[in-house]
């Protein structure tokens, strides 16, 4: 569960940026705050309907293939992932607040959303590994009170942060305690 949460704030909160992006660029887009709502849609529509659209167009193009040239299968690719997210932008601005008022508000859009995806693509690990540790902050705290998660096992302790814990613990040094074990 934890995978999917992170998984679906971080593709929207990266909608949301790219929806305003397209509201911004374009003039016949009208987004606003409504891209709070349509990043919803669109990321629902991202992890739930595009994949099932994508195995459709794919099922049905893969019939033919074997008569296509090799750039021609690839036009033929390219074509069915731009139909793929025109019917995703045509979804979002259906259910959505936004407004698109001119042919080019239908026909650019769904290229900035895929370009957006393919750079979330590039970013993705790096972005469910820190969403990933706020979760757990977040976790800790609701379970635990307030208390923070501990140092992960992928970064040992140095001796000088060993050292410097066990001084916070009795107010000696390494020096003073070896000397005070030594006493007796």
């Amino acid at each position: 569960m934890k995978n999917g949460i992170v998984r679906f704030v971080s593709l929207y909160v990266f909608n949301v940026a790219v929806l305003l992006l397209i509201g911004l660029l374009l003039r016949g887009v009208s987004v606003g705050w409504n891209a709070l709502w349509a990043a919803i849609i669109l990321t629902l529509a991202a992890l739930f309907v595009k994949p099932l659209l994508r195995s459709a167009f794919r099922r049905s193009a893969a019939k033919s293939a074997s008569t296509r040239t090799k750039t021609g299968e690839k036009v033929v690719q390219y074509v069915l992932v731009y139909v793929v997210e025109l019917i995703v932008w045509v979804l979002t601005v259906w259910l959505s607040g936004v407004r698109s008022s001119s042919f080019w508000g239908y026909v650019i859009p769904p290229l900035i959303l895929l370009l957006g995806w393919v750079i979330y693509d590039q970013i993705d690990d790096k972005l469910h590994a820190k969403a990933g540790e706020l979760y757990d902050v977040v976790q800790a705290r609701v379970k635990g009170g307030g208390a923070k998660p501990t140092a992960s096992a992928s970064s040992p302790e140095t001796p000088e942060t060993t050292a410097a814990r066990d001084e916070l613990k009795d107010g000696l040094t390494p020096e003073q305690r070896r000397m005070l074990d030594e006493l007796g």
